[in-house]
């Protein structure tokens, strides 16, 4: 099977407020095959972003290497990264990310045409179709609800139909209901378009619905049987 992501002796360390050395990550090494949909579970403060802003490439390790699509991500420079990203990775949010100054339309326009694809709006309208948000096309982040700026930020994520799709607790701010709807919504997409699912998350039901899950605890992963 093609491995579409992999980490080999990742390992990040910051220093605290007394000047001395903090392990956040320790040598982590794992795989995840395309395809896959993957549950990075933790308590708050293990490090389930840190470890996503490294496989992502948005903040480089101590040590060790992260290749995307057999490509080496710390072998490329800042702009690489991404460029890389740009083709390949989606992202979604806790916080939504949407610029507050584009339509719903435009935020999810925004990664095709900073790829200089053709027919961005287009593609971009029939996302948000897709999503039930046809008739919110015009409208700002601020004159939505919480569950229909997340529908929006999963719009863009998938607009690119990117081969590997990153979500940082994605329905943490969002009430019991809203968050059953947008799991649905991931997973339906996730179906749709092929792309392999890596999630970090608190959440037992949504890691449940992943193939795999992986614990993240004192600075190591471990799989969950």
């Amino acid at each position: 099977m093609q491995i579409i992501l992999q980490a080999a002796g990742l390992t990040k360390q910051v220093t605290d407020n007394e000047g001395e050395p903090l392990v956040i990550l320790q040598g982590l090494d794992f795989l995840v095959t395309a395809g896959e949909s993957v549950a990075v579970l933790g308590a708050s403060g293990s490090g389930k972003s840190t470890l996503l802003g490294l496989l992502a490439g948005l903040d480089t390790p101590s040590s060790g290497s992260v290749h995307v699509d057999g490509r080496s991500l710390f072998s490329l420079d800042e702009d690489g990264r991404a460029a890389l990203r740009g083709r390949l990775v989606g992202f979604v949010f806790q916080s939504f990310q949407l610029l507050p100054a584009l339509t719903a339309l435009e935020n999810v326009m925004l990664p095709l045409e900073l790829r200089g694809e053709a027919g961005a709006r287009a593609s971009a309208a029939a996302v948000l179709e897709r999503v039930g948000l046809a008739e919110r096309t015009g409208h700002y982040p601020a004159q939505l609800s919480g569950g229909e700026q997340q529908r929006v930020a999963i719009a863009r994520a998938f607009a690119a139909s990117p081969k590997l799709l990153f979500a940082d607790e994605p329905t943490g701010n969002l009430d019991t209901a809203t968050g059953e709807r947008v799991i649905e919504l991931l997973f339906e997409l996730n179906r749709e378009r092929g792309a392999t699912l890596v999630l970090v998350t608190h959440d037992e039901r949504l890691a449940a619905r992943c193939g795999r899950q992986l614990v993240l605890e004192d600075g190591r992963l471990r799989e969950r049987g």
